[in-house]
């Protein structure tokens, strides 16, 4: 299956710091996006979606806290996992950090066991850790990554080995915005400016295919001029 790795965006300003912590990230299995300043990581971020940001406090333009509001705001980014890491160590420093809407707070210098529980620790909690070859249960939608299937109602369904890819990589993260050029870097593994509908056809299939239309509480809907989010839907309206 190639639903791609886990992508980490690490925006660090000090080359030796970065160097290392990239080594880490790599060595885990994670894909890892680097970016030395503020300005670096808003021109990234829209053509390379993270699925986690490492965040440091101090930058050279620009400070943590302004980026990580920055991110809560974008509907396509406000559900990404944040995770400061930061020198700064005061606990008025942590709680405005957590109060903010980091995820996790992490003191440097940390331990490469340490950092890498941290970050599997959050993905757990948003569905995203790497190697789970486990099976998904988003009921009543089961996806069977050994045997390359979705099930519901324990109900097997017609998929390709792509539009089972695409599947895998909505539900991991369902709720959340994802861009067309996400879905073709991440699944097709192509460049993200080829143009073509392949992923707006692919995503119509599935829809059908899957009836994530609402009638089994799951939604797979367009969001204008961001992408597509799949998201829990139940018969009062709600979202989940």
């Amino acid at each position: 299956m190639s639903s791609g790795p886990v992508s980490i965006g690490l925006v660090e300003d000090d080359p030796d710091q970065a160097d290392l912590l990239v080594q880490w990230l790599q060595s885990a299995g994670y894909r890892c996006l680097h970016y030395g300043t503020a300005a670096e990581f808003r021109r990234g971020r829209g053509r390379h979606a993270a699925d986690l940001v490492l965040l440091d406090w101090e930058l050279p333009d620009s400070d943590g806290l302004t980026l990580l509001t920055e991110i809560r705001s974008d509907p396509a980014t406000a559900a990404t996992p944040v995770i400061m890491l930061t020198v700064r160590a005061d606990e008025d420093d942590v709680v405005q950090g957590l109060r903010t809407g980091a995820d996790d707070y992490i003191v440097k210098p940390t331990l490469r066991a340490v950092l890498l529980a941290r970050i599997g620790a959050v993905l757990r909690r948003t569905q995203l850790a790497p190697g789970a070859g486990e099976d998904v249960d988003l009921s009543p939608y089961e996806i069977d990554t050994e045997r390359a299937r979705i099930l519901i109602d324990g109900r097997d369904t017609e998929l390709t080995q792509r539009e089972f890819e695409l599947a895998v990589y909505m539900f991991r993260r369902h709720g959340r915005i994802i861009r067309r050029e996400t879905l073709l870097e991440s699944v097709w593994q192509i460049a993200a400016n080829v143009p073509t509908r392949t992923v707006d056809t692919h995503v119509s299939r599935l829809r059908r295919k899957l009836q994530l239309d609402g009638m089994y509480g799951w939604r797979l809907v367009a969001v204008y001029q961001h992408g597509y989010r799949l998201e829990k839907f139940v018969s009062n309206g709600e979202r989940g």
